[in-house]
């Protein structure tokens, strides 16, 4: 084992690998709050990379429901359950945070140290603790949609007819919809035993090798979010590639500008925000103010890992949902949650104007500058004041060219009356 330091944890920690940083990492960030469930993204990504033979369960961007939902079915539990019978299930201890330890530093062990330690797991992976699904958990990527959780929205034949309001909802669900993370410390592929998946040096997208793969599926036994998946056709693994070929340009769309992902671009709720970010030597981020991403993760604070104590430093973040008990998030989030929810709820002025950016072009946004306008609105939320204001953002491609340029307040068009009855 070698030494790595992962900033999620705020430590160093054991990798089967010496570490090795992209020039660009991949990542991305999803609030949660906007999303619909309406799939548009699974659909964009089937229709595009598993529309084939052997391909039929096979769902690289999947929603689901939490808090009973999940594909492969309960999945997170499982782990989460795993840890906790290693004993590697720690706490945070909060401290003051830093670019290099954010949410302060976590005592426990990670599914890499959990296995150095003697708990391979049921399946015996000696690298990560993990475990391999069943076809049966794989078969159902919607079970459990829609459905709340809570003592009175649960009771068996009954409506809940309460209403509901924030901080916390009696009655709540919410969607997570998910690809593969990429990550910066990949489960998968420090346990292929052909050395068939790597991290791309350009931008750190995760890919498997197709002719290297023989199949052995210790990468779906290791990966703790489970997002490679076995083909029973070639006999191989197979796994969400980033788009990369959008990501590198060559979509005929792009005119060679890096473009979001095909389910980030087909999001409908407008919950997707993919960027290209810069990195230290040692992994950590590298300060870049006007990233729209740096912004959310390292100033704003509003974007979370998904389980970072799992260990494998993953590049997809969530803003998570403002409704939802505080302590279920904590387990899935981190230690930050309690604060970002906060922020949510009463967003500063450049963090209304950051979350613009959201969906309003498939380009990749690499910088954005604000143009401040009028106030339009004040009040008071949970004692904190609040003002909105009109600002303009401004998002900028790798070229510094201008992709897209909106408002805090959508325009408003009202048609003639003469059209009124015009259909």
């Amino acid at each position: 084992m070698s030494t790595v330091y992962n900033w999620q944890l705020g430590r160093d920690m054991a990798y089967p690998f010496e570490a090795a940083y992209p020039d660009r990492q991949f990542a991305f960030v999803f609030n949660i709050n906007r999303c619909l469930g309406c799939q548009t993204c699974t659909m964009a990504c089937k229709s595009t990379w598993t529309f084939s033979q052997g391909q039929e369960h096979m769902w690289w961007n999947n929603v689901e429901t939490k808090p009973y939902g999940g594909y492969p079915r309960h999945w997170d539990v499982r782990l989460l359950e795993l840890l906790h019978q290693a004993g590697a299930l720690g706490t945070w201890n909060p401290a003051s945070p830093t670019p290099q330890a954010p949410y302060g530093n976590y005592n426990g062990r990670t599914v890499f140290e959990a296995a150095a330690a003697g708990h391979p797991g049921p399946d015996g992976n000696p690298v990560a603790l993990g475990y391999l699904p069943t076809d049966t958990e794989w078969n159902t990527p919607n079970l459990f949609e829609d459905n709340p959780t809570g003592a009175e929205a649960t009771r068996k034949g009954e409506y809940f007819r309460r209403g509901a309001e924030l901080p916390g909802h009696q009655a709540w669900f919410f969607y997570l919809a998910r690809i593969c993370n990429h990550c910066t410390y990949p489960a998968c592929l420090a346990s292929c035993p052909r050395q068939a998946i790597y991290k791309r040096p350009e931008d750190g997208i995760v890919l498997i090798d197709q002719e290297e793969c023989r199949g052995y599926r210790k990468c779906m036994e290791a990966c703790p979010y489970k997002k490679t998946h076995y083909r029973s056709v070639s006999r191989t693994s197979e796994k969400c590639i980033g788009c990369f070929p959008r990501v590198e340009g060559r979509d005929p769309q792009s005119k060679g500008q890096p473009m979001m992902t095909r389910c980030m671009a087909g999001c409908i709720g407008q919950i997707r925000l993919q960027g290209l970010v810069r990195l230290n030597p040692d992994g950590t981020w590298a300060e870049d103010r006007w990233n729209p991403l740096y912004y959310l993760v390292h100033i704003a604070k509003l974007a979370l890992p998904l389980y970072p104590q799992f260990g494998t430093s993953p590049n997809g973040f969530y803003i998570p949902p403002r409704w939802v008990p505080t302590r279920y998030l904590r387990q899935m989030f981190g230690p930050g949650v309690d604060a970002a929810v906060e922020r949510y709820l009463a967003p500063d002025r450049e963090t209304l104007a950051v979350l613009q950016l959201f969906g309003k072009d498939s380009r990749i946004c690499f910088r954005y500058e604000i143009i401040e306008g009028p106030k339009v609105f004040e009040t008071e939320i949970r004692g904190r004041k609040m003002e909105i204001f009109n600002d303009t953002v401004i998002g900028y491609d790798r070229d510094g060219h201008e992709i897209v340029r909106c408002t805090v307040e959508e325009p408003l068009h009202v048609r003639h009356s003469r059209h009124a009855n015009s259909i």
